[in-house]
């Protein structure tokens, strides 16, 4: 009797640990607890609870499902364990719980006060909406917005269930109806923890930079210290160029979080817009000591290493392009063909065409329709020398797209190295037409220019020699024919 007295204490005692957010403390308690009477179903469902609120979701799975063999009658912990199994990100697996939750009698009855009113994780509506979550994950939009419609029918006031909607339709770029949703549920429940920012990210990808600026500091209010709102906030003021303000933001996240690799980023870009090209290194490089496999960051400050006529930046620059491209070629899966491209466009910059080559292959031949692509390799072949896979390219990415200025400006920069003027100055004026405002294009334009008037000077000379030595050739025998009819008379 003891010791089950003992195991009671140790469970109360988790529960106001958890309450005060030492999960740690409150996960060692109850596992005493429940070391003295392993009966205790709810006493494994709150360690479950606990191991999630501390985002360790695969590890409560565990105690979940000892919950569910001790009540396998229970349609609330089949439900948690469908919502943990989701959260873990085994979507299969979470629909399987949540129909066995909804097969056991969940939603309750009305009066049954397990099921708040509306709303919630373990609302009446949860099982449906959690799958339409779980569909959405799994690319099955059909049966996402069919359970939609099934959780409206038990409770039309559930702000979940026009979330997880929005999401699902978001990948399928239907953007005004998921804005509808958002909208919706920031209006049915103005609480719910991130939706007007979810709202504002939305509107931000549709160009309303504004409202988005509105509803971020509308999410702000609501939540003072969201670290993931303040820096999204901070990224639009960014984007909207009000420098000032996107600086007090970053700063504002490093004050909650002093190393925030992402509010260093920020940082220095920030930097970068305001030409301080040496505060925003000095970023670059803490965001690197923080995170070296930080996204991009090694090639931003390589960018801007290059950017420079230091010759100590260029090399610099090398090595971060060589880590770079080491990462790439150990987890591709990291690396997205846009990332790969520009990775292969810096290291052009740096001098290492032939490393550029071998990026800009891969990147080619997986988007064989996309002109930039082609045209990135075709400059790759022209700077390590091969100017006919070069000149193929380039014809390539003008069969694709015959107004790209830029394949044109390379076409008349080979046959100017290969001696050919003629189809340099037919290429050369032909992408002038198409770009009349590029400055390489107009320097080329000089080159080709001072050229046509340096053939011409030489063919001018060579005429006017031709005739002086004509003339020297014909006037003795004029003079030959002078004294001859001299000598007649």
């Amino acid at each position: 009797m003891g010791d089950w007295s003992e195991a009671d204490k140790l469970a109360d005692r988790a529960h106001r640990l958890f309450e005060a957010g030492r999960f740690d403390e409150a996960e060692t308690t109850l596992r005493r607890a429940l070391a003295i009477d392993p009966t205790r179903s709810e006493w494994y469902v709150n360690l479950g609870l606990t191991l999630e609120a501390a985002g360790r979701h695969d590890d409560a799975i565990v105690p979940l499902r000892r919950a569910y063999e001790l009540s396998p009658d229970d349609a609330e912990v089949a439900l948690m364990l469908g919502a943990a199994h989701l959260r873990a990100g085994q979507a299969t697996e979470s629909i399987r719980w949540l129909e066995r939750a909804e097969a056991l009698g969940w939603p309750p009855k009305r009066e049954d006060d397990d099921a708040p009113a509306n709303g919630g994780s373990m609302g009446p509506a949860a099982s449906h909406v959690h799958r339409i979550e779980a569909y959405t994950s799994l690319g099955d939009h059909d049966h996402a917005e069919v359970m939609f419609y099934l959780a409206q029918q038990i409770d039309a006031k559930d702000p979940g269930a026009f979330v997880n909607l929005a999401e699902s339709l978001l990948l399928r770029e239907q953007t005004e109806r998921a804005l509808w949703c958002l909208r919706e549920a920031a209006q049915l429940d103005p609480t719910l923890p991130g939706v007007h920012a979810r709202l504002a990210e939305v509107y931000a990808k549709t160009g309303r930079l504004e409202r988005a600026r509105q509803l971020y500091l509308v999410e702000l209010r609501r939540a003072p210290g969201d670290l993931a709102a303040i820096l999204d906030l901070a990224r639009l003021l960014t984007d909207m160029n009000r420098l000032t303000e996107a600086d007090e933001k970053f700063r504002r996240v490093l004050e909650l979080d002093p190393e925030n690799a992402e509010a260093y980023f920020g940082l220095a870009e920030v930097a970068e817009r305001r030409g301080l090209r040496d505060d925003a290194l000095g970023h670059y490089g803490v965001v690197r000591r923080l995170d070296e496999h930080f996204p991009g960051v090694r090639r931003r400050e390589a960018r801007l290493l290059l950017s420079t006529a230091v010759l100590s930046h260029a090399d610099r620059a090398r090595a971060l392009l060589g880590e770079e491209l080491s990462a790439a070629r150990q987890t591709p899966a990291d690396f997205a063909d846009d990332d790969l491209a520009d990775l292969g466009r810096l290291l052009l910059d740096s001098g290492a065409s032939s490393a550029a080559r071998g990026l800009l292959e891969g990147v080619a031949k997986r988007r064989e329709s996309d002109p930039r692509a082609l045209h990135d390799l075709a400059l790759a072949c022209l700077h390590s020398g091969d100017l006919d896979a070069g000149i193929e390219l380039c014809r390539d990415v003008l069969r694709l797209d015959p107004r790209y200025a830029p394949a044109m400006h390379n076409l008349a920069v080979a046959y100017v190295k290969l001696g050919q003027w003629t189809r340099a100055r037919y290429w050369g004026r032909l992408a002038r037409q198409h770009d009349p405002d590029d400055s390489a294009l107009r320097r080329l334009g000089l080159r080709l220019s001072v050229h046509v008037a340096q053939r011409a000077a030489v063919a001018s000379w060579k005429w006017v020699r031709f005739t002086v030595r004509r003339r020297g050739r014909a006037a003795p025998g004029r003079r030959m024919k002078a004294v001859s009819a001299t000598q007649a008379e």
